[in-house]
């Protein structure tokens, strides 16, 4: 019977903190800055693409761990904007090192949120050169108020949700795939 109340007493103290957590809506789901950005990504339903290829391409351990990591995170309809197949292709087991620096390219180490990001590019004058994880270059912009990011294509896409803050780094969503070279 203690054993009981003690975890229901646990349990209401992990619901009250996360309720006084500052959260953001993200696909239906809140995030929370005390889980990590695999905790976060799993809830939400605008990044079950994201979240199924980083499962397959054995990286949720890695976004799971300390960092900090800034992930620049496509949604389902950044997906779906791709070439008929090319998911279902980058799924497969032989293309799991395409896979990983796809992904890869979508990470850049240390935290960075909106601020960080406006501030460096205002004193870049317009435009501030992120290293990714996979050893890329994306350039980051404004225009109309949001940021911009420039692939190694030129192609590019735009953070639709900034700030999603997590206990490992900050997640962006962003509304198309960015592609390294």
């Amino acid at each position: 019977m203690i054993t009981l109340l003690f975890l229901s007493a646990f349990a209401l103290n992990i619901t009250f903190a996360q309720k006084m957590e500052k959260t953001v809506e993200v696909g239906g789901a809140a995030m929370y800055p005390s889980k990590n950005i695999i905790q976060n990504a799993v809830n939400s339903a605008d990044h079950t693409t994201l979240v199924a290829a980083v499962k397959a391409a054995g990286l949720a351990e890695t976004l799971s761990g300390e960092g900090p990591f800034t992930v620049f995170a496509p949604t389902n309809a950044a997906f779906e904007k791709l070439p008929a197949g090319t998911v279902d292709g980058l799924l497969k087991p032989e293309s799991l090192e395409k896979l990983k620096g796809l992904l890869t390219y979508h990470v850049v180490a240390g935290k960075f949120d909106a601020a960080a990001v406006t501030d460096a590019i205002t004193k870049g004058n317009g435009k501030y050169t992120v290293t990714t994880v996979q050893g890329g270059k994306i350039d980051l912009s404004l225009k109309d108020g949001k940021v911009v990011l420039t692939d190694a294509n030129r192609a590019t896409s735009t953070v639709a949700i900034a700030d999603v803050a997590a206990s490992n780094g900050v997640i962006h969503a962003i509304d198309t795939v960015v592609m390294p070279k």
